[in-house]
């Protein structure tokens, strides 16, 4: 099996529903051991009699509001619980061209249409990249708190239940086909602070609640290396406005970060300013600071209106799978090194993870068990696993010092890397080649390596 083999890795409408903010329907209510391949196949599971199979999604970002959608049109019962409906989660915000068009996303939600980035060296060498881009290329913006809304409440139209609540946590079933009981607390704007307390059943559960996963933690899913993303929102002239009208920027070098990168990327009327790290946490402020600086002229006489931070996975928990509980997105560790991208792959292996359940069940009339759940994993693992990791051999070879990361920079004004990087980027497959090019590039490659390392030993003697 994929996932077991490869370890922890083992038509666009123009309008949208005016109101982007998720509907909240209060609902009312009265050591799980890892099991490799000892499981029965879901079509001899017995049918769900007096109801459709319930299933519970615990977060409310794209991977919930992916899966929640997918499972209630599928014939699923299916209840969304999320804390904090107006989340503005520290995030670029980038989303591909391909997640436009599979997830029927309404231009009103999108901020810009990104079709040019320079990528700024250690010595603020500026490359410009995007003349491989065919007119209706782009790369999307978007503000999470806009897309996370849109999506709840596409799922609540599809007939989820959506609920304003926190996952306290999990009774694990006793008996084969036995429900869960999920504990959370009720907002519904009466019962203060606190929120009510309130118990469910459910058949199955999926887990999209982030880095900080508590249905993680209810599963023994394993802990997982994290970078922490720092960013601002800065309200600029609109003069300086125009400038990132449809331009990207990324900051390479110690400075900004020493194992990643800093951006700045634009939204509605302000741009994002932000940064992150895995091995300097409690320096991510000074990259902050450093990453404005470097990009100082441009956002000058600007105004900041949100400071956010969160934790973002670097790979994959040991864990995504236990019984009848999944995990998807980033809490199951779906980001991607070197870009540290996620928003398509939460929403994406939200919608796979559902998938699973409804074929499984058969529309929600079967109970189904990890045999079911084990489907989406393989084909997740399957897809996905060769973009990982050569974005992960990417950030290893390329992000390790400032000479290596001229090099990169300097490999990104090539037109042909160009194209298979936004090939790649933009529909979410490792874009084929072309042998003679790929020869080219990797004679490019070593010879950029090469010059990086005799800098780098030059800068030593000084």
């Amino acid at each position: 099996m994929a996932s077991v083999a490869l370890k922890s890795f083992v038509g666009l409408r123009q309008t949208s529903p005016e109101n982007h903010r998720s509907s909240t329907k209060p609902l009312s209510s009265n050591q799980i051991h890892y099991r490799r391949f000892n499981v029965v196949a879901g079509k001899s599971s017995p049918k769900v009699t007096g109801r459709n199979l319930r299933v519970a999604v615990i977060g409310g970002g794209p991977a919930g509001g992916a899966a929640a959608e997918t499972l209630a049109k599928g014939g699923v019962e299916t209840i969304l619980i999320e804390r904090k409906m107006d989340n503005a989660k520290p995030c670029g915000g980038a989303i591909p061209l391909c997640m436009v068009g599979e997830f029927d996303l309404p231009l009103d939600i999108i901020d810009r249409r990104v079709t040019k980035m320079k990528m700024i060296s250690p010595s603020n060498v500026a490359v410009d990249i995007g003349r491989t881009l065919k007119p209706h290329e782009y790369i999307g913006m978007v503000r999470r708190e806009i897309l996370d809304a849109y999506l709840r409440d596409r799922a609540s139209a599809a007939g989820a239940t959506v609920i304003n609540g926190l996952f306290v946590k999990m009774d694990k079933p006793t008996e084969k086909h036995k429900p869960y009981v999920i504990h959370y607390n009720s907002y519904d704007g009466k019962a203060g602070s606190a929120g009510k307390k309130v118990t469910i059943e459910v058949d199955a559960i999926i887990g999209a609640d982030g880095a900080n996963s508590r249905v993680a933690k209810s599963i023994d899913a394993g802990d997982y290396e994290y970078a922490i993303a720092f960013q601002e929102r800065i309200k600029i002239p609109s003069d300086k406005m125009q400038y990132y009208e449809d331009l990207a920027e990324m900051y390479v070098g110690d400075d900004v970060s020493p194992d990643f990168y800093g951006w700045v990327f634009p939204k509605c009327d302000h741009v994002a300013v932000g940064t992150g790290t895995v091995t300097h946490k409690p320096d991510i402020k000074k990259f902050q600071l450093a990453t404005r600086l470097r990009a100082r002229d441009k956002i000058l006489g600007g105004k900041i209106i949100r400071v956010e931070a969160h934790p973002i996975p670097e790979h994959p928990r040991p864990r995504r799978l236990a019984d009848r509980v999944a995990l998807v997105g980033d809490a199951a560790g779906y980001v991607t090194k070197c870009s540290g991208e996620g928003i398509y792959f939460a929403a994406k292996s939200g919608r796979m993870c559902a998938e699973a359940i409804v074929e499984g069940s058969e529309n929600g009339k079967r109970m189904v068990d990890e045999a079911d759940l084990r489907k989406y994993l393989e084909k997740w693992d399957k897809t996905y696993w060769p973009t990982y990791k050569v974005l992960d051999v990417l950030q290893k070879v390329f992000y390790r010092s400032n000479p290596a990361r001229e090099a990169f920079v300097e490999m990104c004004a090539d037109e042909y890397v160009q194209k298979m990087t936004f090939d790649s980027y933009l529909y979410k497959k490792v874009a084929p080649g072309n042998p003679l090019e790929d020869l080219k590039l990797a004679v490019n490659t070593i010879g950029s390596l090469v010059r990086a390392n005799a800098l780098r030993k030059e800068m030593a003697k000084i």
